[in-house]
């Protein structure tokens, strides 16, 4: 069984992209955009305005896949109730992705030593998505 999280950008899709592959080096396994559906002459299934936006992708993000679409493009996503754990190898690497989320965002809770770990920080990234990033013990 595998889970794999699956974010709705609300529009912002190709935007999140280019910044997870700058920042944490995410290489993007694939992308469909709606034009290329099944169905990309139906204009009752797709809104021309919809046309180059993200129905699906997949990125890789270390050994991790994210899955992301721009949804419904409503503009307004909403990322709550939970958080994306992003474990790295080193405190020097947990400095350069955590600053590099932190890009436009928020940090929530900066990076230090803890109980549990040499170095844990959360960040709210600029499209609202937090992440935790942890350097195991």
């Amino acid at each position: 069984m595998l889970i794999q999280p699956y974010v709705f950008f609300d529009g912002r899709c190709d935007e999140a992209i280019a910044f997870y592959t700058a920042a944490l080096g995410a290489k993007v396994e694939m992308l469909l955009r709606f034009k290329d559906g099944p169905t990309p002459s139906d204009p009752n299934t797709i809104k021309p305005e919809m046309a180059e936006k993200v129905m699906h992708s997949s990125l890789r993000i270390g050994d991790s896949i994210i899955l992301a679409s721009d949804g419904q493009c409503i503009g307004k996503p909403e990322f709550e109730g939970f958080s994306l754990s992003l474990e790295v190898p080193d405190k020097a690497e947990a400095d350069r992705v955590f600053n590099a989320l932190a890009d436009g965002g928020q940090v929530q809770m900066p990076l230090g030593e803890t109980f549990f770990s040499p170095q844990f920080g959360m960040v709210k990234d600029r499209f609202g998505v937090v992440w935790m990033v942890i350097v195991p013990k």
